[in-house]
């Protein structure tokens, strides 16, 4: 195993002396797609298992903004860039994945795996020593923006989703859309916001 890994790393270095602009290139997208799969795990299990902690009450609890009534393959729901449709199942009753429960488990799921995404990404992806307290006011500011643009997708598709497949796929579903879109964006976020080697600068 230690001959495989130090062969590794001869071929790895000879590479990267004779193609450095590449090879960093490989390395940050390598660390970035491990590092954000991670951090969509993580979201997943929030998403799926908070709204059922927060209980039936708030799942119950309509919160969205703006209202916007709308019809889409045979499904009537409320399109809203913040806050998600209740969900009710075949008897009218209300089920957990929806409503202000799911708005904050989405939110707050999204929120700390950004927390857990931002020292990795910066710290060895990006190998940033760019001002933190400045990186991390963009990383939020890029964050709420995002989170608004999945927001507002996941509230064309969700309803009509929610009914036909079951709570789980869906979430799953909403787990790797949002996390694949948000990955694009953010990878180039950070190669503006986590410039390399910029030890001691202000920014």
């Amino acid at each position: 195993m230690s001959q495989i890994k130090e062969k590794w790393i001869y071929i790895w270095n000879h590479f990267a002396q004779n193609h450095a602009r590449l090879s960093k290139w490989i390395y940050q997208i390598f660390y970035f797609f491990v590092f954000s799969m991670m951090v969509t795990v993580f979201q997943y299990l929030v998403f799926t298992f908070m709204p059922g902690i927060l209980g039936i009450g708030l799942a119950g609890t309509q919160f969205m903004w703006p209202h916007r009534e709308m019809h889409l393959f045979g499904v009537d729901f409320t399109w809203s860039l913040l806050g998600y449709n209740v969900l009710y199942d075949a008897s009218g009753a209300v089920v957990t994945g929806g409503g202000l429960g799911y708005f904050i488990s989405y939110e707050a799921g999204s929120l700390l795996a950004q927390c857990i995404n931002f020292p990795l990404q910066r710290n060895i992806t990006f190998k940033s020593q760019g001002n933190p307290w400045y990186q991390a006011v963009w990383y939020f500011l890029a964050w709420v923006v995002i989170s608004l643009i999945c927001n507002g997708f996941n509230n064309l598709w969700m309803p009509i989703a929610s009914a036909y497949v079951a709570p789980a796929v869906y979430n799953l579903l909403v787990t790797f859309i949002t996390g694949g879109v948000s990955m694009i964006i953010f990878f180039f976020v950070f190669k503006i916001i986590f410039p390399e080697g910029e030890s001691g600068k202000k920014q």
